[in-house]
């Protein structure tokens, strides 16, 4: 047999059958639901009269429009409300297993699903959600699909998908002190283009690789889908086997010791070929922030802001120009003098207990500038339980931050969470395109410990110099 990659293996193992055209029917093992990207699925089952094929293999929670303030009291109608009434009534409909808002389990998706052990290795996992990739840092096939495939998925537990080529990044060296996940996955995606990815499955490897905790292997192939890939994966190792043992709906007993005799033969095989190669020298970064808006517009922080006239292809110099123009900057600006409105800690990119302790690391002691407002939200109900229990929570409200209550929050304006128009914003969410976290909002991505030092500074700043 000719050696395989972990994404061929993976999807081999799920393919039901193979058309003439190349497609192949895929099973999918597991499925998340939310609010958004759901009640057209749900209608179109109630439509045919179809019930679903596996109620089991579905878990729901609202997490884009629910509100991260005053929680305890009765919301007032709207479109949020409506969204997440109507998936509590489809769950009750169909049997599927819902977790509300005001459950110590609820959380943003992509959270919670690695939370309870939904997400394991060698399965795909599907959800009405582009960061769906996400769940790949477990070595699984997860991708975002829409309203038309979660329909199929909750009707036949299959989709008709196409399989990717294959790219391997390769992560050399050793981050240096200060630099994190995040600044690894801007630099690539600098790199290689927002196109970059386009039609590869990526999966990630490497020397660094080893080093780095799972959550942040989930920041890292959440981000995938920003380099136009829809799969980032790591293959699983004994840091993905201690995560996933012992939690909700991971498997027991003798199944247990199945999963991880599969699980130890996912990695890709020596010899395996890829269609493509990118190697990163970690040890050289330093941290990063976009500037533009999209997260390939992105520099080290002591840089400046690029010049559109010293770029040859018309078709970048017009975008770079547009992003300026939308963003209110100058070509030459120091990154460092730039400063915000605004600070958002959270997101299913960077709302996990290791990135807010990082950045609690950085706040001890210090002051938010009284000039930035600043929020921070929990990626999951657990998450703020785990941060209370450590004290975080005071050190975040002693330096001026508001403690907010789980949910994607600013990272998306589809809630009471966002940006007012004209407004600029350290950010560690996924995306900086216009008006994604408010109309006329302007969104700089970086990590969490960077996003901290913004607070402190009231502008970009490198947290090493805090």
């Amino acid at each position: 047999m000719s050696p395989k990659t972990l994404y061929e293996k993976v999807w081999e193992q799920h393919v039901v059958k193979q058309y003439d055209d190349g497609s192949s029917l895929l099973y999918i093992d597991r499925h998340l639901v939310q609010e958004v990207s759901s009640p057209q699925s749900f209608a179109g089952l109630i439509a045919e009269g179809r019930p679903l094929r596996r109620p089991d293999a579905h878990v729901a929670v609202a997490d884009h429009a629910v509100p991260t303030k005053f929680r305890h009291l009765a919301q007032p109608d709207g479109l949020a409300s409506r969204q997440v009434s109507r998936l509590e009534q489809n769950c009750e409909r169909f049997g599927i297993n819902y977790i509300p808002m005001r459950d110590d389990r609820h959380g943003i998706v992509h959270v919670i699903g690695p939370e309870l052990g939904f997400t394991l290795p060698g399965i795909t996992l599907v959800c009405g959600d582009s960061h769906t990739s996400t769940h790949g840092a477990f070595g699984a096939i997860a991708f975002g699909i829409g309203a038309s495939e979660c329909e199929c998925v909750l009707a036949t537990q299959t989709l008709r998908q196409r399989a990717q080529k294959t790219m391997r990044v390769t992560l050399d060296g050793v981050l240096p002190e200060g630099v994190a996940v995040k600044d690894i996955i801007l630099a690539l995606i600098a790199r290689i283009g927002t196109d970059g990815g386009v039609g590869y499955a990526i999966e990630y490897s490497g020397p660094a690789i080893a080093s780095l905790s799972m959550e942040a292997r989930m920041t890292l192939c959440n981000m995938s889908i920003e380099a136009g890939s829809r799969v980032g994966m790591v293959a699983p190792d004994a840091a993905t086997i201690a995560y996933v043992a012992g939690r909700r709906f991971a498997p027991q007993g003798e199944l247990w010791d199945a999963a991880v005799a599969y699980w130890k033969a996912l990695p890709s095989d020596a010899g395996a070929v890829f269609d493509k190669e990118v190697v990163l020298d970690v040890s050289a970064l330093s941290p990063h922030v976009s500037w533009g808006t999209n997260p390939g517009e992105s520099a080290p922080v002591n840089g400046v802001v690029p010049d559109p006239a010293a770029e040859p292809n018309p078709v970048r110099r017009a975008r770079m120009q547009r992003s300026l123009d939308y963003m209110d900057l100058r070509p030459g600006t120091r990154l460092s003098d730039i400063a915000v409105d605004r600070v958002f800690i959270g997101s299913c990119t960077n709302g996990r207990i290791e990135d807010l302790r990082l950045a609690a690391r950085v706040l001890e002691g210090r002051r938010v500038d009284p000039r930035v407002a600043a929020i921070v939200v929990p990626g999951s109900a657990s998450v703020r339980l785990k941060a209370e229990a450590e004290g975080l929570d005071r050190i975040f409200k002693d330096a001026g931050f508001e403690w907010r209550d789980s949910g994607c929050s600013m990272c998306v304006a589809m809630n009471d969470d966002r940006l007012e128009p004209g407004e600029r914003c350290a950010s560690t969410s996924n995306r900086n395109f216009e008006g994604r976290q408010g109309q006329g909002g302007r969104t700089h991505l970086m990590s969490p410990a960077m996003a901290a030092a913004a607070a402190i500074a009231g502008h970009l700043v490198d947290v090493r110099q805090i």
